[in-house]
């Protein structure tokens, strides 16, 4: 999470949406007294004591607001990125593997065993991007949603909006693998679905 007090905005870093690329970019326009939390890479702590046994970067708004208060948090232009879940569940199991070669010789066993078998829903990278950006009753509390797919472009309506000059992202900490609809089955595509169906629905994603 980077909260921008020179160009007033938050930003909340869903994991495996690309947010290094973006932290990446941001960095170079921050203020001295604006702050980031980050620990892949870069290690950053907020000067906040309620994140102080927090060792990564992905804060929620649930969590952020009552520290920030309602009048910053409802002034300040609040964005993330999103992805559409069936690739972002391939970059995931491509990520988890890493080290091995399952997920590269029985791609489709592994996706299986990782969402029947082993479940890992205390994983931060594997729970849904929905809880991190909406409130108590599930209602979007982001101004910006950037989108993984058009990342340029939609870092560019980012910028934009916050008064900021744009850069070209790098890419950055990125898995390796072949387009996501290689690794799908009928019944993994149903598996995904059911898991992500509040992100499906909320970010206008689908099998496609």
């Amino acid at each position: 999470m980077i909260i921008s007090h020179k160009h007033r905005y938050i930003f909340f870093a869903i994991p495996k949406t690309g947010t290094h690329s973006v932290r990446q970019a941001l960095r170079q326009q921050m203020g001295e007294q604006d702050l980031e939390q980050v620990g892949l890479f870069v290690k950053k702590r907020f000067p906040f004591p309620e994140f102080a046994g927090i060792q990564h970067g992905h804060i929620s708004t649930r969590q952020i607001r009552p520290v920030l208060g309602d009048k910053m948090f409802g002034e300040y232009r609040k964005f993330a990125f999103v992805r559409n879940p069936f690739d972002r569940f391939v970059s995931y199991c491509a990520f988890m593997s890493r080290g091995g070669n399952i997920f590269e010789t029985e791609p489709l066993r592994y996706m299986k065993y990782v969402i029947r078998e082993l479940k890992p829903l205390d994983h931060l990278l594997y729970q849904p991007q929905h809880a991190m950006v909406t409130d108590a009753e599930g209602k979007l509390e982001l101004d910006i949603v950037g989108r993984n797919e058009t990342m340029q472009a939609s870092y560019d309506e980012i910028c934009a909006q916050v008064g900021m000059e744009t850069t070209e992202l790098e890419r950055v900490n990125s898995s390796k693998h072949r387009p996501w609809q290689e690794y799908y089955d009928r019944d993994l595509v149903g598996w995904v679905s059911d898991l992500y169906r509040r992100d499906l629905e909320l970010f206008n994603y689908g099998f496609e």
